[in-house]
């Protein structure tokens, strides 16, 4: 017991003040499984705040540029489905004009270089991240970024009640969001990995990734009902929300294991931290030769599996991220039924996006668990995407109950292997056999998989304000375009998963042996 209660010291952790009071209140140690529980709703919630931060600037958009032309027309779509004089006066008062520099005729293309700064930087910062990530505690790097990204996203909103309109600073402001947001992914994976092993991960994961879209949510609605006392206080609640979380997070959050003295459980088999026969076999042990392995980023490029998935996210991303950005402003400028919606309402029915999104990431999560096939789920999924966007396009505007039917299918398509290869392809990635037990890839391999992704999100809306402003339906045609290169991109992979399972099921009978291609996916 005495080396266990040693192990913290050791590592350079210490238990979380909350895990300590805790353990106060029920005066023993907490179970492994008690650990395993609070580390996936800690995470839950930070990733949470910090998509609802990022998704505050596509119901704001409306309001900064309420006047945008659609394919050349302009319209006084913000009076639509407002019943009486008083909200009418109302939103008048909030949306107005616009907000300068954004309410021009440039401003569609002004608020694109805003999500284009925001995402390249977040794409910069996530290979360091990842890079920082496997070099220090977790604990420690995740609370940093999140009271940074609710600092610096409130500062944008203060520009509304300080009457900010310089173009520069409110670009500054956004790079610098997007610098701290890109701890979050790298951190929150990594400690999910270094708690579960493969059994399940996709399923699991795949639960605990509907804070991509729970956050979503929660930032459209929050945004949208702020909007009517000021569109900067869409901005200054979130970023108060997701300070107050960091600082949860900096309480309550165990790393791994390791860092609270917790015993593994005997079914943790597929861990990488099972290096040997003892339970209490630490993860970074006292042994030089292990603390010195952490995989470089070169290194992390090399482990088969990596650049493919990478890659297919940079246009899985590059979709999901323009109907982040841009699905409630397109919903506004977009008649259903005849008539145009304001920008809170919009804002709401962009909502089922996100939901259909939870169940296409538990989905793909699930399916892949059962055919043990992360490639084949991946890319089937964007196949589908493709008569999703075109149907959604093309009849999304005949009524109000079919815009949001097709848009709960392309959220399901869009998100599910977008949730897959964030989550599970990338832990599985992390600790590939070819690392041999060493775990400090975990957070380098995400924030490649997700930085390279990060990049693609970044283009996507960018185009999207330029292309928008001529044709709608020529943006959509470049997300079928990205889904369908995204699918192909996979192909290789999808190929050798085919065959392993056919090899599997030939050589049942006899036992079968791990196969040159379930090595190169990391099976």
């Amino acid at each position: 017991m005495a080396s266990l209660s040693e192990l913290p010291a050791l590592r350079n952790y210490s238990k979380p003040f909350g895990i300590r009071f805790l353990e106060c209140i029920k005066k023993g140690k907490l179970s492994y499984k008690t650990h395993q529980a609070i580390a996936l709703i800690v995470t839950f919630l930070a990733y949470t705040c910090y998509h609802a931060t990022r998704k505050t600037t596509s119901i704001v958009k409306s309001a900064l540029d309420p006047q945008s032309p659609d394919v050349g027309l302009r319209f006084p779509w913000r009076m639509t489905y407002l019943s009486s004089p008083a909200e009418k006066k109302r939103f008048s008062w909030v949306l107005g004009d616009g907000w300068a520099p954004f309410n021009g005729s440039d401003g569609s293309a002004l608020l694109g270089e805003l999500d284009v700064a925001f995402l390249s930087v977040y794409a910069l910062g996530m290979y360091f991240s990842g890079h920082l990530g496997d070099r220090m505690n977790l604990r420690v790097f995740l609370t940093v970024g999140m009271v940074g990204t609710g600092l610096f996203t409130s500062l944008f909103g203060v520009g509304y009640s300080a009457k900010i309109h310089s173009f520069y600073y409110f670009l500054i402001v956004q790079m610098i969001a997007g610098l701290f947001q890109s701890t979050g992914w790298p951190s929150v994976v990594a400690v999910v990995g270094n708690w579960f092993g493969k059994k399940k991960r996709g399923l699991i994961m795949g639960i605990w990734n509907a804070h991509t879209s729970v956050g979503n949510i929660a930032g459209s609605l929050i945004a949208s009902a702020l909007l009517s006392y000021g569109w900067g206080w869409s901005f200054v609640v979130p970023g108060l929300l997701i300070a107050f979380v960091g600082l949860l997070v900096f309480l309550f959050l165990p790393v791994s294991p390791e860092s609270v003295g917790a015993d593994k459980e005997e079914d943790e088999v597929g861990s990488p931290r099972k290096i040997g026969e003892g339970v209490t076999e630490p993860l970074l042990g006292s042994d030089a030769e292990i603390k010195e392995t952490a995989v470089g980023f070169i290194e992390a490029w090399k482990i088969p599996g990596v650049a493919p998935f990478a890659f297919c996210l940079f246009f899985a991303k590059l979709v999901a991220y323009t109907f982040l950005y841009w699905l409630p402003y397109y919903i506004s400028h977009t008649a259903i039924e005849g008539k145009y919606l304001s920008s809170e309402t919009a804002g709401n029915l962009s909502t089922f996006f996100d939901i259909g999104g939870v169940l296409g990431g538990i989905l793909a999560g699930h399916i892949s668990d059962r055919l043990d096939a992360r490639a084949i789920t991946a890319a089937t999924f964007m196949y589908c995407a493709i008569p999703a966007l075109y149907f959604y396009r093309t009849y999304g505007h005949i009524s109000l109950v079919m815009n949001i039917a097709l848009m709960f299918i392309c959220g399901m398509f869009v998100n599910g292997p977008y949730a897959l290869i964030t989550t599970a392809v990338s832990a599985d990635l992390g600790t590939h056999s070819s690392l041999r037990g060493n775990s400090k890839a975990l957070a380098t391999v995400t924030a490649i998989i997700d930085g390279t992704g990060s990049v693609g999100a970044a283009i996507g809306p960018i185009l999207t304000g330029y292309i928008s402003a001529k044709s709608w339906s020529a943006v959509f045609m470049m997300l079928m375009g990205a889904a369908l290169v995204a699918g192909l991109l996979l192909t290789r992979l999808l190929v050798a998963e085919v065959v392993a399972r056919i090899s599997e099921s030939r050589s049942q009978a006899g036992g079968s042996q791990p196969t040159s291609q379930d090595e190169e996916l990391g099976v």
